[in-house]
């Protein structure tokens, strides 16, 4: 039925590249405007949101890993550019009146909490939206392992995650006319199909845990719509 609320606590993953709107590098004021008044929406139906954001429009490892720098610090770089889009998404957020914590995996002391599972999950039954920060803490681990690990470790309803397309597709719809859309799809089908969805270490996460992924637009306003359970996006479960 449309318009019942059937999550209570969820996990919206956005990729770095998402903040970049139409510049080449760092953050679009109008994007993270526009992400923090669709958190609003939901946050206003009173579920619990937790956020992870990538860095690739600040510092992508596997760049650096082309320039030279060896591979573990190059990931911890990645790392620290996530924490500066949390910060910016949070500001967003405290700037229409919603209340934000930024909790790192990296110790950031003077700019954020550290992460610790029992004062996350504190927050969110608060109805302070959390954002997770530095993904895992660790090198060669991607932010999707690190939204599937979060995920799991609060007790998500779901992990949504928000991207360029509007769900999951045969192929890429933006390069092939005929890709087909899928409004369901199980776990297995994504994996014998090879679908790219997330990581694979992330899927398998989410897969072994029973928490299912949503894939939405970011660009409209699919991520409300799916909290009101209307037909949008790509369910795997």
């Amino acid at each position: 039925m449309v318009g019942k609320i059937k999550y209570k606590r969820i996990l919206l993953k956005l990729s770095g590249e998402a903040l970049l709107g139409k510049r080449n590098h760092g953050i679009d004021k109008k994007v993270v405007t526009f992400l923090a008044n669709e958190i609003k929406k939901v946050y206003k139906k009173k579920i619990q949101i937790s956020l992870v954001i990538g860095g690739g429009n600040i510092f992508r490892g596997t760049d650096a890993v082309s320039v030279g720098i060896e591979r573990t610090t190059a990931d911890y770089m990645g790392m620290l550019g996530t924490v500066i889009n949390a910060l910016a998404i949070q500001n967003s957020l405290e700037k229409v009146a919603v209340p934000t914590r930024v909790l790192s995996s990296i110790p950031v002391p003077a700019v954020c909490e550290p992460y610790i599972r029992r004062k996350a999950i504190n927050h969110l039954n608060k109805n302070i939206i959390t954002i997770f920060a530095a993904g895992t803490g660790n090198p060669y681990f991607t932010t999707d392992t690190a939204a599937a690990l979060r995920g799991i470790e609060i007790d998500a309803d779901i992990i949504i995650k928000a991207t360029k397309v509007n769900g999951v597709y045969s192929s890429d719809p933006l390069k092939d006319k005929d890709a087909v859309k899928y409004d369901k799809i199980s776990f297995k089908e994504v994996i014998d199909k090879e679908l790219k969805v997330m990581d694979l270490t992330a899927f398998t996460l989410c897969k072994e845990n029973k928490l299912p992924i949503a894939v939405v637009d970011i660009n409209d306003n699919s991520i409300i719509d799916l909290i009101n359970n209307k037909p949008v996006g790509s369910i795997i479960s």
